[in-house]
């Protein structure tokens, strides 16, 4: 039994050292064979052809960044609510249960967030 894990084991320290050889040999012909030209105006970052300017202050209003994670927030919702379904059609009592508890920690999310005034939109 211990020789089966260990041909295991060296399978995967082949196939972990073929990588890390092709990771390092693009590397190296990257370096290699890319064109070597310095000069100032490449050095410049560019923003959709406009002459970077000097920085100016600006104010970022948190409600982007409310939103932003509010959105996240629902989209994982999304994402856990169809493999839900599916695992709810061999009729597994205790997932509906447990869903039914991870919708209605995400709806007081949400009734919370509208009680502050996150989601009016000024």
């Amino acid at each position: 039994m211990a020789e089966e894990y260990a041909v295991n084991w060296t399978a995967v320290l082949v196939v972990a050292g073929v990588g890390a050889a092709a990771v390092i040999g693009m590397f190296v012909a990257s370096y290699i064979v890319a064109p070597k030209r310095p000069s100032a105006i490449k050095d410049i970052p560019y923003e959709c052809g406009i002459e970077p300017a000097p920085f100016r202050w600006s104010q970022i209003q948190i409600r982007y960044y409310v939103f932003a994670i509010l959105f996240l927030i629902f989209d994982v919702e999304a994402v856990f609510l169809f493999p839900w379904a599916v695992v709810f059609l061999d009729t597994i009592p205790a997932v509906f249960y447990e869903m039914l508890i991870f919708i209605a920690i995400l709806f007081f999310g949400v009734i919370y967030g509208w009680r502050k005034g996150v989601l009016h939109w000024r």
